[in-house]
Formats: structure tokens, C-alpha cells, sequence
């Protein structure tokens, strides 16, 4: 029994020995991720500052800018070109739709004018 309780509190000190060694690796570990996070906060914020760099990102806009203006106004003109053409195609068929279309709307407005007529005809003659 004696024998037990001596293993048992030798096993108890290993274990917190080797708890504490972990503990303190911890603590080292989170220094250095800590250490990490200053140093790129640090070297991001030189970075951002730097007037340099401020002035090349104005310069890279600005040739983008310059290369980028005559393909948009030919982009623009191809637009207008492929505007033009779907209008021509589609000016004669919009016609040949009301063509289509208008004596079928005007017998529809016919219906409606006899119907009218004729509800308005038998109220007249129910009021009577």
C-alpha cells in the first residue's frame, strides 16, 4: 500500500512537471505570435505611409488610365455599330407586328364597343 501511494505521488509530480513544461512552451508561443503581429503591424503601417508609394499607385492609375481610354471608345463604337445594325433588323419585324397586330386590336375594340352598347341598351331597358 505504501508502495502505491509512493508511485501514485511520483506520478502526480511528473504529471505537473510535464504541465508546467507545457504551460511555459505556451506562454513562449504566444510571446512570439505576439512578436509577429507587432512586427507586420509595424512594417505594414512604413508601408502605407511611405509617400512613394502613394505617388506610384497615382502613376499606375493614370498610364492605366491613358492605355485603357481609346479600347473603351472603341468598345463604344462597336456598341453603337451593333446598335445600329439590331434596329435595322429589327425596324422591319416591330413593323410587320403592328401590321399583324392592328386588325386584331381594332376588332377587339369593335367587341367591346357592342358589348358596351348592349349592357348599356338593357340597363335602359330594365330601368324602364
Amino acid at each position: 500500500m505504501k508502495f502505491s501511494l509512493i508511485a501514485a505521488v511520483v506520478l502526480l509530480a511528473l504529471a505537473h512537471g510535464s504541465f508546467a513544461k507545457d504551460a511555459t512552451d505556451l506562454g513562449k508561443l504566444s510571446a512570439y505570435f505576439e512578436e509577429i503581429k507587432a512586427k507586420l503591424t509595424g512594417d505594414l503601417s512604413q508601408v502605407l505611409s511611405n509617400p512613394d508609394l502613394s505617388s506610384q499607385a497615382q502613376t499606375f492609375l493614370d498610364d492605366n488610365k491613358k492605355m485603357l481610354e481609346p479600347l473603351a471608345a472603341q468598345v463604344q463604337d462597336q456598341l453603337k455599330s451593333v446598335a445600329a445594325t439590331m434596329d435595322d433588323k429589327l425596324g422591319p419585324l416591330a413593323e410587320s407586328m403592328q401590321e399583324q397586330v392592328q386588325p386584331m386590336i381594332v376588332d377587339l375594340q369593335r367587341k367591346v364597343e357592342d358589348l358596351f352598347r348592349r349592357i348599356t341598351e338593357e340597363a335602359k331597358a330594365i330601368g324602364q
